[in-house]
């Protein structure tokens, strides 16, 4: 372990961790999941934390808080906060110390907040049991706090529900509650992985700005490398629970010394260049083949009719109280028009990538093409036919259509072993004669998404998130579609699993020309993966084309808006040379 002393860091630093060791002791005996970690965070400064699921980010940063449960526990080395070991405390003194000295954010907000409190409820608590003030003097700050993370309305908000606010507005929140107390150390752990990128910027403006105003470090635990290019001042990379280097940004991103390092930054796609592949980390941290360059399609080879057509297609929902309220208040119907007469079309073989922030009407677009949810006008056509035309038609239809959920775990049966699951949409759609054939043909799809045979007996909290996904992906090719639809299939996932996953897609697209309705909140996906792309805002579309044509040179403010919010690591580096 190596600690780099940059010039000009306060003699004592707000967090110092020294040779730091986690174990769990299982039944086949201990198992160490940290060693050795070291690093320092300065007032005001941010140190991203990164590396690949396992790494050991999180647990280094639940490790600092005190959050280790058994059979867990820290077995070596120290943490000190200014100057004070805090790896020791227990009990009543560790419960004053969070909150009050270091304060969290976790990636979901809505699972961290109180359902039944208003957020001034959970502000006012927070405050009230870290510092001796009045109820009064509690409210005041709490709005203060509001308005400081730029929350409109803070007033009228105080008295709303979680369930009342978007998702960029409880990350606000959750910054907020963190706050309450003027922590010296904030913790932030994904804190914008489930947003979109105008959310995403608000958010990283917002945590920047906290941390120089109000000097406290903070601790940014993310797979992002946009996000840490554009956030952090210090990026410390972790693989196997270990710190492979420290330092800067700019010198660990632009020239890295340790090979998985440079492979992590190679796996990035970029927003602004398509490649044909992404390198992926080989097992043990070793390098692999570099990027292969951008292959197009020959002349003619996409100029066939479309596959799908989707025609003037609208989603209202009824969202009026019941008739005798409105009768009562003498109001009348809340009819919110989600999808507002959208058509595109998508090409035999290729991509179609359609963007836009949350809400703007992706997903219901992607539930209307699958027959999910029913239009309420317009038509969807496969092959020139209205395919939810009638019963019949529609159950043929499914054969030739499948979909891939952003999690795979919610989207998967627990109970269900692996086998279970890849068989249940042959044995529904009657594609399969027999148990035999059935099993041949999972096999078939384990084998497509790299999977081995022994896999198919195991269910799916044995795996990793990325092999629950290529599950998932096998789950949906089990029935040899033609159309796939993959909603956000990669935003939960880590640098290199992502490349993976993407890498897997397009050689399958290669393999059996299958054609994907691909719905994402990351342009930098978008760009690897799409020839087509359509961006909403509001319901409607309001842009769309040649992928390139679209990203590099958007008509339409909304998307040059998308594309100006996008962290990107290329991007941050120019911009430093300049």
């Amino acid at each position: 372990m190596s600690i780099p002393q940059e010039s000009g860091q306060a003699a004592v630093p707000v967090l110092r961790v020294r040779h730091l060791g986690v174990t769990f002791d299982t039944y086949k005996g201990p198992v160490q999941v940290l060693d050795d970690v070291g690093f320092d965070i300065a007032a005001g400064e941010i140190l991203g934390v990164v590396g690949e699921s396992g790494a050991g980010k999180s647990m280094t940063g639940a490790a600092v808080i005190g959050l280790i449960e058994p059979p867990g526990r820290i077995s070596s080395g120290t943490v000190e906060l200014r100057g004070e070991r805090i790896d020791l405390l227990r009990g009543e003194d560790l419960r004053r110390m969070r909150g009050r000295r270091i304060g969290s954010i976790f990636q979901d907000p809505l699972t961290s907040l109180n359902p039944v409190y208003t957020i001034g409820s959970h502000l006012v608590e927070t405050i009230r049991t870290h510092l001796p003030v009045s109820e009064k003097e509690a409210q005041a700050r709490a709005l203060a706090l509001l308005q400081e993370v730029e929350i409109p309305h803070a007033r009228e908000r105080m008295g709303q529900y979680p369930h009342q606010f978007s998702g960029g507005m409880r990350q606000r929140v959750a910054i907020a509650l963190a706050l309450c107390a003027e922590p010296e150390l904030i913790i932030a752990d994904e804190p914008t992985t489930a947003l979109d990128v105008s959310v995403q910027a608000q958010i990283i403006a917002l945590l920047r700005r906290v941390c120089k105003e109000r000097g406290a470090a903070a601790m940014l635990i993310t797979h992002d490398m946009g996000v840490i290019a554009e956030t952090a001042d210090r990026v410390m990379v972790m693989y196997q629970g270990r710190v492979l280097e420290t330092g800067p940004v700019r010198q660990v991103l632009d020239t890295p010394r340790e090979p998985y390092t440079q492979v992590l930054m190679a796996a990035i796609p970029s927003v602004h260049q398509r490649v044909q592949r992404l390198p992926v980390p080989e097992v043990g941290g070793g390098p692999a083949a570099p990027a292969q360059p951008w292959q197009p399609p020959a002349a003619g080879a996409q100029a066939g009719a479309p596959l799908l057509q989707v025609q003037d297609l609208c989603k209202e929902f009824d969202l009026s109280s019941g008739w005798l309220a409105r009768l009562i208040a003498r109001e009348g119907r809340n009819i919110l028009k989600a999808v507002d007469g959208v058509g595109f079309s998508i090409r035999k073989g290729t991509t179609f990538g359609l963007v836009g922030e949350s809400g703007s009407g992706k997903s219901t677009v992607a539930r209307m093409v699958a027959g999910l949810t029913p239009p309420t006008s317009g038509t969807v056509l496969f092959d020139g036919v209205d395919k939810w035309s009638d019963a019949a038609r529609t159950v043929a239809m499914r054969r030739r259509f499948q979909m891939i959920f952003q999690d795979p775990y919610a989207s998967l049966n627990p109970r269900w072993t692996v086998q279970e699951l890849i068989a249940e949409p042959l044995q529904a759609l009657g594609l399969t004669a027999g148990r035999d054939e059935t099993e041949q043909r999972v096999q078939e799809a384990l084998g497509r998404v790299r999977m081995k045979p022994d896999d198919a007996r195991k269910y799916p909290h044995q795996f990793s998130g990325g092999q629950r996904q290529r599950i998932a992906i096998a789950r949906a090719l089990a029935s040899r579609p033609e159309f796939i639809i993959c909603d956000e299939p990669t935003s939960a996932l880590d640098v290199s699993v992502q490349a993976q996953v993407l890498n897997l897609m397009r050689d399958l697209q290669e393999e059996f020309g299958l054609t994907y309705l691909l719905i994402s909140h990351n342009l930098a996906v978008i760009r690897h993966m799409c020839d087509d792309i359509g961006v909403m805002q509001r319901g409607r579309l309001v842009e769309a084309g040649e992928a390139a044509a679209v990203l590099d040179a958007p008509r339409h403010e909304y998307t040059r808006a998308l594309m100006a919010a996008v962290p990107d690591m290329r991007a941050g580096a120019a911009a430093a040379m300049a």
